[in-house]
């Protein structure tokens, strides 16, 4: 089944040529079917290039999901067109009323502050709140597992002394639904200056890890009640993304060891798990809990 998206997206031509299943909203309104209601709330500075792989992950599965692409009101926009926001984004002011079967939050290149001098901090605090008794499940990507983990569990965060830049292997902890289909090992693409307190996480009585690896530490995580699914690397990355990220880190002047990899370049060899994830994710934890009428979805808080 499509991913619904207006054919101007400049993901919907990308998408498209790689065979991926798009569909425009005026088609989609013919088809006899509710289709979920994703919000992404896109902190990453290249908003266009971040939208193009998160909906690439979501495309693979049989359910029709139709996306809502949001920003920040808080924080000016400095690496996308403007047009390109005026277009196909909103900002949470505008659909604050609504309900949503799932809520995906990027990460951001923010690790290195503290989180009360993030520009959109209290912006986030706001939306954080609202996914509690508006969104079915929530899926928190990198810096957005950070902020959330910090938010509604008190998981504190550290400073590496070297960020952690490169393709690792991680272990499967626990068996999962999450994680149905992917081998014992996995490989996830990092790009972090920061590490979640491991031994917070793993005590938390409200948390439980999935995958960890000696050179991350816990990676994916959830909370019990399945309403937060917290990923810190980035399996939606292209596989030229990382190298892209090392390359603007040394035009900025950053002393940064070169990223790891078990050879010259990164096999793309994280693909599959990725969008298994994001398709578990999709159908178990949102999918097969959210109610048909979003109206009538559980207002209860998470504690």
């Amino acid at each position: 089944m499509p991913i619904i998206i207006p054919k101007t997206i400049p993901a919907y031509s990308i998408l498209s040529d790689e065979f991926v299943n798009v569909m425009e909203p005026q088609r989609a309104r013919t088809q006899d079917i509710r289709p979920l209601k994703i919000a992404l709330l896109n902190l990453m500075p290249t908003k266009i290039e971040t939208e193009t792989q998160i909906l690439r992950m979501l495309s693979n599965s049989p359910l029709q999901v139709t996306m809502t692409f949001l920003y920040p009101a808080t924080h000016q926009a400095q690496n996308t067109p403007e047009s390109h926001l005026f277009e196909f984004y909103t900002t949470f002011d505008h659909i604050k009323n609504q309900n949503f079967d799932g809520l995906i939050v990027t990460g951001a290149p923010l690790e290195q502050l503290a989180y009360q001098d993030v520009s959109y901090w209290d912006e986030l605090q706001t939306i954080f709140s609202y996914a509690n008794t508006h969104v079915t499940s929530t899926l928190c990507l990198c810096w957005g597992a950070f902020a959330r983990a910090f938010t509604d569990y008190r998981i504190p965060k550290t400073l590496r002394t070297q960020k952690c830049f490169g393709v690792f292997s991680h272990t499967v902890e626990k068996q999962d639904a999450l994680l149905r289909g992917i081998n014992p090992v996995l490989k996830i693409p990092h790009s972090c200056h920061a590490v979640l307190d491991e031994d917070a996480l793993r005590h938390h009585p409200d948390l439980e890890v999935l995958v960890s690896s000696p050179e991350t530490g816990p990676v994916i995580f959830k909370s019990k009640d399945n309403r937060n699914i917290f990923i810190t690397g980035h399996l939606e990355y292209d596989q030229g993304t990382l190298d892209q990220e090392y390359r603007r880190d040394l035009k900025k002047g950053l002393s940064i060891a070169p990223p790891f990899y078990e050879q010259d370049v990164p096999r793309f060899d994280w693909r599959s798990d990725g969008t298994l994830i994001f398709t578990n994710w999709l159908n178990y934890y949102v999918y097969q809990e959210t109610p048909y009428n979003l109206d009538t979805l559980n207002q209860k808080e998470v504690l």
